[in-house]
């Protein structure tokens, strides 16, 4: 099979571990620089320029579309799709796990454990909105924020009404969620190739850092989920219309919530924590899977 993996760095252990894997395999696996292809949008023969040459040929693309290129790696794997391409995350699906509203509401609409979560536009709505999650402590999260970045802990009133004015001030749009104390500085990620659960570890934050991203000094190890969790997580998955996916649970009081759903999840810390090929178990699902014009768009968009 000869695979396109959109990718910025190619020097990033997810990326050489998938090249890998997929040569170990006989296949031929190209990593493009998304914001190098160049879009010839046709009615009958629409293609994809990379570095001046039109692209041929591929039966599949992973997209590992880095979260402040969205926009423009959307339209690029929109446009292998006209193509014929098969993907191994769909454009509509990746699309709705960065809107973390999005995905809230979607969730919220299938019945999937959540913390309380708010969102107004108005800052003089902010005593009404921590009233809506149960008041502080709350976690402010910025809608754009990955690993950790714009994600805020207000302890006391005063201070998550101070940060969410300040965020407010400067016209970005947030959510404010119930802070799950129990969960401590703790998260499950589950990883979910092909509706089916490969792996998990849990992930624990630094020490004073109430958030668990590896990328922010947090730790990770091995962890038996149990099987709500399994469940959960294939069902956030499939409601999201991901084939492959990271889901990202809190464990509450009242069962498993989730923070997040990971369309391009990183496979460093968990074939680390777990010692499997998640690799190698990707591309086998793209293996069992790809063939010409099988997108599905799952969803409305």
């Amino acid at each position: 099979m000869k695979i396109a993996m959109l990718a910025r760095n190619p020097k990033l252990y997810s990326h050489r571990r998938l090249l890998e894997a997929a040569e170990e395999r006989g296949h031929q696996l190209q990593i493009l620089n998304t914001l190098r292809c160049t879009m010839n949008i046709t009615s009958h023969r629409p293609s994809i320029l990379y570095n001046g040459e039109t692209l041929k040929g591929f039966d599949a693309v992973i997209p590992r579309i880095g979260a402040s290129i969205t926009h423009y790696g959307l339209a690029v794997l929109r446009q292998f799709e006209m193509m014929g391409v098969w993907p191994l995350n769909e454009s509509v699906a990746v699309g709705r796990s960065r809107d973390k509203l999005r995905s809230m509401q979607i969730f919220a609409k299938h019945g999937l454990g959540l913390p309380v979560t708010a969102f107004a536009h108005d800052p003089k709505q902010t005593d009404e909105v921590l009233k809506i999650i149960g008041g502080a402590p709350a976690v402010i999260k910025l809608l754009e924020g990955t690993q950790g970045i714009g994600v805020v802990l207000g302890e006391t009133s005063n201070s998550a009404k101070s940060v969410i004015e300040a965020f407010r001030g400067l016209n970005v749009n947030i959510l404010v969620q119930e802070f799950i104390k129990e969960a401590g500085s703790s998260d499950i990620r589950i990883f979910v190739v092909g509706g089916k659960v490969v792996a998990a570890m849990k992930r624990t934050g630094a020490e004073g850092d109430f958030r668990s991203n590896l990328h922010r000094g947090g730790t990770a190890t091995m962890v038996k989920i149990t099987p709500e969790e399994r469940s959960t997580a294939v069902r956030a998955a499939k409601v999201m219309g991901l084939n492959v996916a990271g889901v990202d649970i809190l464990r509450s009081n009242h069962g498993p919530v989730i923070m997040e759903v990971n369309s391009s999840p990183g496979l460093e810390g968990i074939e680390n924590a777990t010692g499997k090929d998640i690799a190698g178990q990707i591309i086998q699902f793209i293996e069992a899977n790809a063939s010409p014009g099988k997108t599905k768009t799952k969803g409305k968009g």
